[in-house]
């Protein structure tokens, strides 16, 4: 049974997209067949997966706009280990544009649908805002994974992302869920960590990972090389978090399928 992913949070700098490019490297070690589809225009998952935004001839616009086929804008990049729907600063036209056409929320949803059989795991790296593209990606969605720093402000914009996310359950995607609330840039010595911790736990329970990504250097080096963690420099902090990660979202993910069988 697949499973599709969106990385969400409308907050800038909480590790969205490190976790999304990182996230399908690490899933893709354990033996799964793997999408990572970048639905921010900024591109910055299609550059840390080695692929020049400003050479790819086709983008996730050319598939959201029905221009293209699947199999003109997938990606295989080199040592990656997933495939990927690469995007760039084409994709700003596709907000303006989705706006006017017919099913517009769903349209994320069809392609994904198509080829969904193919893989074990679809990552969507989302746009940092609660906009059309976004919406589009938490409608194809099966999980929402909200990586987030443990600090006020981070506690503050998570409320406007379950509002969205309760919006779109009630009116598109009821199976939509809270996949896991993961903390980022972790610094277990900041007492404001510690009180947002108990913040966390207390509200949203088990969907809490107990893995966490702490700070590091290696981890903020590897996207300027093109590389996930694991590719740049295995045996990192960065590296080893985002395997335990995937180990973690590999067991809730077996559990939920053995529970429905």
């Amino acid at each position: 049974m697949s499973k599709v992913l969106a990385i969400a949070n409308q907050k800038g700098g909480v590790g969205k997209t490190t976790t999304s490019v990182n996230l399908a490297a690490s899933l893709s070690v354990t033996r799964n067949k793997v999408l990572l589809v970048d639905m921010d225009p900024q591109g910055n998952a299609t550059m840390g997966s080695g692929v020049n935004k400003s050479e790819i001839e086709y983008s996730v616009y050319d598939l959201l706009t029905e221009q293209v086929d699947f199999s003109s804008v997938v990606e295989c990049p080199d040592g990656a280990g997933y495939d990927l729907l690469p995007a760039n600063g084409d994709l700003v036209a596709a907000e303006v544009e989705l706006i006017s056409l017919a099913n517009r929320e769903l349209r994320l949803r069809s392609i994904i649908e198509v080829k969904r059989e193919h893989y074990d795991f679809i990552v969507i790296d989302c746009p940092p805002a609660l906009n059309m593209l976004t919406i589009n990606s938490l409608v194809a969605a099966d999980g929402v994974v909200i990586p987030m720093q443990c600090e006020y402000y981070a506690l503050e914009g998570l409320s406007a992302l379950m509002d969205t996310i309760s919006a779109i359950q009630d009116r598109i995607n009821p199976t939509l869920k809270i996949e896991g609330i993961l903390r980022t840039m972790y610094d277990p010595r900041n007492k404001l960590t510690s009180e947002v911790n108990g913040q966390l736990f207390s509200y949203f329970g088990d969907a809490v990972y107990r893995t966490v990504v702490p700070r590091n250097i290696r981890l903020a080096e590897a996207p300027s090389y093109g590389k996930p963690i694991i590719k740049y420099d295995r045996k990192s902090r960065g590296a080893i978090a985002y395997l335990a990660l995937a180990g973690e979202m590999l067991r809730r993910h077996d559990q939920s399928f053995r529970s429905v069988q």
